[in-house]
């Protein structure tokens, strides 16, 4: 045969089978002509002993010479040991973001993190990680593609980190399951957007007007006495809002003066109760047949939501910017200002990681510090004479 050209190209007829015109100048080039009229360029190539065969492109898309320089870089990287064919073979078995997502819930999300975590992780996935890179194959993710989604969710940084933590260990597993090449993950070196720390502490005042419209609400008869009860239990104890919500009665233990959890954000734990909480778990009704502690409306069901309520309950006590966690930070305040140490107070909080309590060190300076101007004030006044204005 001769050189392929675009005259060769097109002249070549029709039959009624496949067949192929192979170049007399490069071996291994060569054109394929199908019964539908379509041509396209091809070249084979041995891998090792294996002779492999790969379509170029067809022959409208691609020009003859442009076939050509294809053809001898495909056999240049054969002879030098790779396999063109088995890397376009692996890239078109490679999975999609989407399936990979799949596998991660299947084998990750179900089985190693907690329910309400999963729910978190799904909900970021179906509404911001797939519809931006679900269709993308794992192998194409780039850090642009990660850095463009995370940028796209500015305006929301909190979420926008979440995504993040989330994108950063799928591709983590991607590259455990062989998936992706170690070290890999697109998501490296991408910085999260600063997210301020948001900490309400209720003052003393804030505290008896929320006791006053508890007793009120009791009063009236209108609201669930479960939903008091929680509240009061949230305040006294400096629980998390999922642990008193799903404290069953058989975690209670009045008489040791705890709640035995067998699972929280940390794990199994347990809270020791004052006297305070122990007197409002005891004038909570056990309902028959019925597990939980904070029941709902419905038979043997619990209390799904009390943030209804609490919505309710701040705005009678005119504490508009306070949410139900702030009640956990209310408790760690307390035990700060009662002189209480930092390990006591995570002890108490059923914190894992002494960072986690330090964020309440500055109020620990706060007695030292009214102390110190009380003593200097006095001091102040014997030497000048003039009495130093209070500024509490």
């Amino acid at each position: 045969m001769p050189k392929l050209t675009k005259r060769v190209v097109d002249a070549a007829e029709i039959r009624s089978a496949d067949y192929f015109l192979w170049d007399d100048e490069l071996p291994g080039f060569g054109l394929r002509i199908m019964p539908s009229g379509r041509k396209g360029y091809t070249v084979q190539f041995r891998a090792g002993r294996r002779s492999r065969r790969m379509s170029l492109g067809p022959s409208t898309v691609l020009s003859c010479e442009q076939a050509r320089n294809r053809t001898m870089a495909i056999i240049a990287a054969a002879k030098s040991g790779d396999d063109p064919a088995a890397k376009r073979d692996a890239e078109r078995q490679a999975v999609t973001v989407k399936e990979l997502a799949k596998r991660f819930d299947e084998e990750h999300i179900a089985l190693r993190v907690k329910a309400t975590t999963g729910k978190g992780y799904r909900r970021l996935l179906e509404k911001t990680i797939l519809p931006a890179i679900g269709n993308l194959r794992i192998t194409d993710v780039t850090r642009a593609d990660i850095a463009k989604l995370h940028h796209d969710q500015r305006h929301i940084p909190y979420e926008a980190n979440r995504c993040l933590e989330v994108v950063s260990k799928m591709f983590t597993l991607a590259e455990m399951w062989g998936l992706r090449p170690d070290g890999t993950n697109p998501r490296k070196h991408i910085k999260k957007y600063p997210e301020e720390k948001r900490e309400r502490f209720l003052s003393q005042a804030e505290m008896r007007r929320v006791g006053e419209v508890l007793r009120d609400m009791e009063a009236e008869g209108v609201e669930l006495p479960s939903a008091i009860a929680a509240v009061r239990l949230l305040m006294l104890t400096g629980c998390r809002l999922g642990e008193i919500i799903n404290l069953k009665w058989e975690y209670v233990d009045l008489a040791g003066r705890a709640l035995r959890l067998p699972d929280s954000k940390t794990g199994a734990k347990v809270v020791h109760l004052g006297q305070a909480p122990i007197e409002v778990l005891a004038m909570i009704a056990k309902v028959p047949r019925n597990p939980w502690v904070i029941v709902g409306t419905l038979p043997g069901a619990r209390l799904s939501d009390l943030q209804p309520f609490w919505q309710r309950v701040r705005a009678r006590a005119g504490l508009k910017d306070a949410r139900i966690h702030d009640l956990r930070h209310t408790f760690a305040s307390t035990a700060v200002a009662s002189g209480q140490g930092l390990p006591m107070i995570g002890k108490l909080l059923g914190h894992t990681q002494v960072q986690t309590t330090a964020r309440y060190a500055h109020l620990a300076a706060d007695p030292v510090r009214m102390a110190a101007d009380a003593v200097s004030g006095q001091i102040a006044e014997n030497i000048t004479g003039t009495a130093i204005p209070d500024r509490a």
